[in-house]
């Protein structure tokens, strides 16, 4: 399978935000607890797990860090009080937005979220209101050079609905998101390691973006990705290229 691919966009979007968290660790960290609790303390029995575990390893994180991130949610730890929270609001363009956080304390997060709507031009929506334009899919991005033909076998046999090839050569293959762990699995055993695996929230439209629109929607984005309770920022934003390189 060929094409464009919506979530093309939106990760060279991350990839732009994530090389500038200065706090990725703490997120991660976070992620693990929480899923350790949730869980269980064995990666083999908690997808969940196993995925923040790999996150971990790939944004080098030393392995007694997950190791003690994982014991204190398994012991229920730092974790008891924290929830997960989403929250949905609209950039500048009428791009939706959506927010994953996770918090021990709610009224701080929802102040910090919705100041940060309102300083770059957006609003904070209510529960509902976006969410409906986006559906929880398993996303794995394989680098370039790997065999075409091995991996959508792979690939679709292990579960996968659709393989991507890139324009860059890079190959996106997404999953239910129940079938990531799996798929993630699969691929590493046939000899396709895998660069990147997540759930991610994808949207089913794009709104496409002028450069001022884009500018405008990204440092929205940036500033909710720099708080400390905020995990995860999606949007149904399509950006143009000279935004991206910009």
């Amino acid at each position: 399978m060929a094409g464009h691919s919506k979530w093309a966009n939106i990760k060279h979007q991350k990839a732009r935000t994530d090389a500038r968290r200065a706090r990725i660790w703490t997120k991660i960290i976070r992620e693990i607890t929480v899923a350790a609790r949730l869980g269980g303390p064995e990666p083999a029995d908690n997808p969940r797990l196993r995925l923040a575990w790999d996150k971990a390893l790939t944004a080098n994180m030393p392995k007694d860090t997950i190791e003690r991130a994982v014991s204190r949610g398994a012991g229920g730890q730092d974790a008891a009080d924290v929830e997960e929270l989403t929250y949905e609001g609209y950039a500048p363009g009428g791009v939706a937005i959506l927010v994953e956080a996770m918090t021990d304390n709610r009224n701080r997060t929802v102040a910090e979220v919705r100041h940060a709507f309102t300083k770059h031009g957006g609003n904070l929506g209510t529960d509902g209101s976006v969410a409906y334009l986006f559906a929880r899919r398993g996303v794995v991005s394989v680098a370039p050079g790997v065999d075409e033909d091995l991996i959508m076998e792979v690939g679709l046999e292990a579960g996968a609905d659709d393989v991507t090839f890139e324009d860059d050569g890079s190959v996106t293959v997404l999953t239910p998101w129940e079938m990531l762990a799996a798929v993630n699995a699969a691929l590493r055993g046939s000899g396709l390691e895998p660069v990147h695996a997540e759930v991610a929230m994808l949207p089913g439209t794009a709104v496409p973006c002028d450069d001022e629109v884009a500018v405008a929607v990204m440092k929205l984005i940036d500033a909710l990705e720099e708080l400390d309770d905020v995990q995860n920022v999606y949007s149904n934003a399509e950006f143009p290229d000279s935004a991206l390189d910009a």
